[in-house]
């Protein structure tokens, strides 16, 4: 059985305690390889090599870091398939969404923060009464803590380690213990760069052993988390009295808000892929869709009869749409909630139930993408996140009722808004409490724009140079003259 290592001070190691968990093929149901148990001893390593690569690392310009960082992101497209089929296989996702999606955007987010800081600036502020300049410095924080989820491992996880590495940071980074092999990948990678020893480490084990001795480490300077809403209040009770930075992105309970007006076949069929893709395991899915009465039953019918042609099956075949969920406990939980939505009063209109296909995924942990009508807006099916194949649909009549309607849970993600009209369109997005808004479309990203939530959904914002304000503090010095 393979044995996957950690990644600490440019060498690959074995866990000190000698210890591995399972790591399953969520497609076949199947242990696959071995990933290190990592307890407070190899944080602690990992950390002592982070403190003494950050003052080298940190002192390099921006254009010698420019160069460390792209030979990565070079490394990665050399091995390109080979992460490609590591993803599908750990995760259960299609084999080509990893590789339209999953991969291309790791090594983007290597590039495009190898050139930001190559135009990262500060401020500078004249003072006429008394003559004098004012100028900000942007410093680098230290080591850092940056600890990632399973749904979209290495994206999520560079999206992470590449703003930290490229402002001068050194990095302690913690891949979820269910999706380690990219990131495993992804330190052989760094040893073929050339990156010096130390300035990132990765330690692989569970949450509450490895990911609680990062977040607790007194030399961490910030920790960088996104999973769920739950973990994300432990990991602010632990930061918030050390005054240190943190940044969470949590959980997701998304609106789809269809108006009579929209560009009908273009919402139906984007609102298809919004609703399952990655088997719906994105936290920006929508997963409640609002659709105008005018337009309900039709849009209803049609939703239902696209989504029934969508195949569940072997993720590394190029035809099928949903590949597995990504484990067993996963599977049931989203299950679970199917009879939930049952129990509510709630009709399964497509879908509602698991999936064995034929041959080698016949064990695997797969579920039929699941349509549900007929839920009151506050019932637990259309406030708590499944994070999972499973919508549900409801028909609204005016703005404000589906404002309330989409306003109503705890988390403040993302939204969609399906409209011809410029106006409401901007009307709505500015009273929806979400972080980010897409107007006729869904997941159009731009690298340089922030990315965040609201209320439950967390706080801070990743991607562009607000990930590097982030990961730097800021420092006014004031000369007189």
């Amino acid at each position: 059985m393979f044995k996957i290592q950690n990644y600490i001070n440019g060498e690959l190691v074995a866990p000190i305690n000698g210890k591995y968990l399972d790591n399953y093929d969520p497609s076949v149901g199947e242990v696959y390889s071995l990933i290190p148990d990592s307890d407070s001893a190899d944080v602690d390593m990992a950390v002592k090599a982070a403190k003494e690569a950050f003052p080298e690392w940190s002192n390099l310009s921006n254009e010698q870091r420019h160069d460390y960082i792209m030979a990565i992101a070079d490394g990665i497209e050399s091995r390109f398939e080979e992460f490609v089929e590591a993803e599908s296989r750990d995760n259960g996702k299609p084999i080509k969404l990893a590789r339209k999606v999953d991969i291309p955007r790791a090594k983007s987010n290597f590039k495009f923060y190898a050139t930001a800081v190559m135009h990262y600036s500060s401020q500078s502020h004249f003072m006429s009464e008394e003559p004098a300049i004012n100028y900000t410095l942007r410093q680098p924080l230290g080591v850092v803590g940056c600890i990632s989820p399973w749904n979209l491992p290495l994206y999520l996880f560079t999206w992470k380690i590449a703003p930290a590495l490229a402002t001068g940071n050194t990095v302690v980074a913690k891949p979820s213990e269910i999706t380690p092999m990219t990131a495993y990948l992804l330190s052989e990678v760094c040893k073929e760069a050339g990156l010096p020893n130390g300035v990132l480490n990765i330690v692989h084990g569970n949450g509450p052993t490895t990911g609680e001795a990062i977040v607790q480490h007194d030399d961490i300077q910030a920790i960088s988390f996104t999973g769920g809403t739950k973990t994300g209040e432990h990991i602010a009770r632990i930061v918030a009295p050390k005054f240190k930075k943190m940044s969470l992105e949590l959980g997701g309970k998304n609106p789809n808000i269809i108006f009579g007006d929209c560009d009908y076949d273009k919402a139906l069929s984007t609102s298809v892929i919004s609703s399952f893709a990655n088997q719906g395991q994105i936290c920006l899915c929508g997963s409640r869709v609002f659709i105008h009465e005018s337009i309900y039953e039709k849009f209803r019918d049609d939703f239902v009869v696209k989504v029934k042609k969508l195949k569940v099956g072997d993720p590394m075949e190029g035809d099928t749409s949903l590949g597995a969920v990504v484990s067993k406990p996963h599977q049931e939980k989203i299950l679970l909630y199917i009879e939930l939505a049952k129990q509510e009063g709630g009709k399964v209109i497509a879908g509602g139930n698991a999936v064995n296909p034929e041959g080698r995924c016949a064990n695997g942990y797969f579920v039929e993408p699941t349509v549900i009508e007929g839920l009151p807006f506050n019932c637990r099916t259309n406030q708590e996140e499944i994070f999972g194949p499973v919508v549900t649909l409801q028909p609204f009549s005016t703005e404000e009722e589906v404002l309330g309607y989409a306003n109503s849970v705890k988390y403040g993600l993302a939204a969609t808004v399906w409209t011809q009209d410029i106006s409401r369109a901007n009307r709505v997005a500015q009273n929806l409490h979400a972080g980010i808004v897409w107007v006729n479309c869904w997941l159009l990203r731009d690298l340089r724009t922030p990315f965040g939530g609201v209320k439950d959904s967390g706080i801070g914002r990743e991607g562009g140079f607000e990930a590097m304000d982030f990961f730097t503090e800021p420092k006014n010095i004031c000369v007189k003259y």
